[in-house]
């Protein structure tokens, strides 16, 4: 799977995640380029990342720092 995600690192938080199946990448990395130029039209700076990974699980131990606060990530 492929999975968009707009992070906010002010706010330590994730705004939005996007699920894609595996032969959607063509898909996500359009969405992913769409995503950018929207928030860069608002003026917005956010991070926003395309992972493949085997499922959202996945995911989640792979980039803790996405979903973990530091409380959470030093533990």
């Amino acid at each position: 799977m492929w999975f968009l995600i707009e992070y906010d690192r002010k706010r330590g938080e994730v705004i939005t995640l996007r699920r894609f199946e595996e032969n959607e990448r063509f898909r996500a990395e359009n969405s992913r380029l769409d995503l950018e130029l929207q928030l860069n039209r608002a003026g917005k700076q956010h991070e926003v990342v395309l992972l493949q990974a085997s499922s959202e699980d996945a995911l989640r131990r792979t980039h803790r720092r996405y979903f973990e606060d530091l409380i959470e990530l030093a533990s």
